[in-house]
């Protein structure tokens, strides 16, 4: 997406949700966005094997419950 393509998404996306933003927020906002699609890019091109992608996250036993002994 062009830089005025991103700024008019962002405009219409406060506009849809009733957001108000000026003009150098909506700005700010359009220039983070167009960044962080970027990085999202550069991470879609890489070239992932299966052996790559991360293990599941940490999910710890639930504690035991006490047995009224």
């Amino acid at each position: 997406m062009q830089e005025q393509e991103v700024l008019a998404y962002v405009q219409a996306a406060a506009k849809a949700v009733d957001l108000p933003l000026d003009a150098a927020r909506a700005q700010a906002v359009a220039e983070h966005l167009g960044r962080t699609a970027a990085m999202a890019r550069l991470l879609a091109s890489a070239e992932l094997s299966p052996e790559d992608e991360p293990a599941e996250l940490y999910r710890p036993a639930p504690f035991p419950e006490a047995d009224g002994t």
